[in-house]
């Protein structure tokens, strides 16, 4: 092995757990594939990936169903990314329980954009963009109403929604295949960095660019918002005692619900990102800074993301009501025919 290929990348530990080795300081190299739990792990990440095809495919459905795709083009698109994601983790790892013997460009280009989960992460790493947009989209909307009104414009949300996919693959491709290697046979995903500074220059960036600073995002618009919010339901409550003449009409008072519940659904995502991801960029952090060998902290730390892509759906199925009208008269009818 040389020099470049000894050091430890934070997307080698976030990003690759089977059919891999993980290369650490002092040109030690230990297969995780020696690692009993990784079986279990992997058949837990394919199940996972199985729901959440389910779940993100039907919330998908009652997304077009109830005619809220043109209404809310960036919600449809968060929840085709998750789709992605989910549909490439079965996937990713169906191939890696395989665990195929890599040869020629065909091997390379699976080691490249499968056996190193590169696609999964491009869907997962377009959702936290696209979770930004729409928060500022929110934001925008409600606490900007009028200049929204007048600038965001239909071309803008798509090209957020474009935004989102294109920039996430630019990103994940150039990382992985310039430090990706197959080596007899195998594939070493993130390992090859000009030098260890490289490395952890990176890893700060990545951190930051896709934890922190949605987080600081997601803090900033949706306090900003809750306060506008706050000071319209005052300033309605004052109208409703003035008398129904500057009472809210019932197209006004539904129009408001669905921007609340909206608001509601997209605050609880953001929650759920920021607590389930934070394990994982905590433990790749001190992984990679410290040179540390992957224990079993590293696959529960990263089960809580891949959980994250199908819980997303459930929380659209019980907070935003025209997704949870649809999915109770699936129910309904099901039960019915029953």
């Amino acid at each position: 092995m040389t020099e470049e290929s000894s050091t430890t990348s934070h997307l080698s530990a976030a990003m690759t757990t089977t059919g891999m080795m993980q290369i650490t300081g002092g040109n030690t190299v230990t297969p995780l594939s020696s690692l009993g739990i990784e079986f279990y792990f992997q058949c837990a990440v394919l199940v996972i990936g199985v729901v959440g095809i389910a779940t993100n495919g039907l919330v998908l459905y009652a997304l077009v169903a109830s005619k809220q795709h043109k209404k809310h083009v960036l919600i449809v698109n968060q929840n085709a990314l998750d789709l992605f994601s989910s549909f490439m983790m079965v996937v990713i790892y169906s191939f890696k329980l395989c665990n195929i013997y890599l040869t020629g460009s065909v091997g390379y280009l699976l080691c490249t954009l499968i056996l190193s989960e590169n696609l999964f992460w491009c869907g997962s790493l377009g959702s936290v963009i696209n979770l930004a947009s729409i928060t500022i989209e929110r934001y925008v909307k409600v606490v900007h109403s009028a200049w929204s009104k007048k600038k965001l414009r239909e071309w803008v949300i798509y090209s957020a929604a474009a935004f989102a996919w294109i920039s996430s693959f630019i990103y994940n491709f150039a990382v992985v295949f310039s430090t990706t290697v197959v080596v007899d046979g195998a594939c070493y995903p993130y390992a090859v960095w000009a030098s260890d500074m490289a490395n952890k220059i990176q890893l700060i960036w990545f951190s930051v660019s896709f934890y922190v600073v949605p987080l600081l995002i997601f803090i900033f618009c949706y306090w900003r918002i809750l306060v506008v919010i706050r000071r319209q339901a005052r300033l309605m409550a004052g109208h409703d005692v003035a008398g129904p003449s500057t009472a809210q009409t019932p197209a006004q008072a539904q129009s408001n619900q669905i921007q609340f519940s909206v608001i509601q659904t997209m605050i609880l995502i953001c929650v759920l990102y920021a607590v389930s991801w934070l394990p994982s960029y905590a433990y790749v952090l001190n992984l990679s800074l410290n040179q540390k060998p992957i224990d079993d902290g590293y696959y529960a730390a990263l089960i809580m993301v891949f959980l994250y892509v199908c819980t997303n759906p459930f929380i659209y199925a019980t907070k935003f009501d025209p997704v949870k009208e649809v999915l109770l008269r699936l129910i309904q009818c099901k039960k019915n025919s029953g």
